[in-house]
């Protein structure tokens, strides 16, 4: 088994969800980012700063760091899907910690844009690391009854 980390962003609490599924089917290291500056709880406020933050090209300080990165072979990257990609957070935390030579697995929560266009992004910020086929999972409806889906993609990726 490889060395896992389980990074992600969870502003509601869905992607949380998510991340600890994963983490209890295969193990691995489960790591919050969090930004400094916290989001507002209001959804139209949040959804307001995201798209404002999008179009700034902005890069919020995250509040932690991963202690010794270098030991992870496999990290998977969750977040919310807000405007058709990760929010500003998530970019920041990957270009901070420069992923040359891993394989990263993108899973997010949405509203009905699915991945949107995270994956591609997430190779563009990480050229060098090899990125697998994500899961999205929606979140308001569907993401506490996701375990079996969760576990089909884990199969299907031959992590499990």
């Amino acid at each position: 088994m490889k060395n896992i980390l389980i990074a992600y962003f969870s502003h509601s609490g869905n992607t949380e969800i998510i991340a600890t599924v994963i983490s209890e089917k295969i193990g691995g290291k489960l790591f919050k980012i969090e930004t400094v500056n916290t989001y507002p709880i209001e959804y139209n406020a949040v959804v307001a700063q995201a798209r404002k933050e999008l179009d700034a090209d902005y890069r919020p300080v995250f509040a932690e760091k991963v202690d010794h990165l270098d030991q992870y072979d496999v990290i998977f990257i969750g977040y919310p899907n807000w405007w058709n990609t990760m929010p500003m957070g998530v970019f920041a935390f990957l270009e901070a910690n420069g992923f040359s030579g891993k394989t990263i697995i993108p899973f997010c929560t949405h509203e009905g844009s699915g991945l949107g266009r995270s994956a591609r992004d997430i190779q563009k910020v990480c050229p060098e690391a090899s990125v697998l086929e994500g899961l999205a999972i929606r979140g308001s409806s569907s993401v506490k009854q996701a375990e079996k889906e969760i576990a089909f993609w884990l199969n299907k990726l031959g992590i499990n």
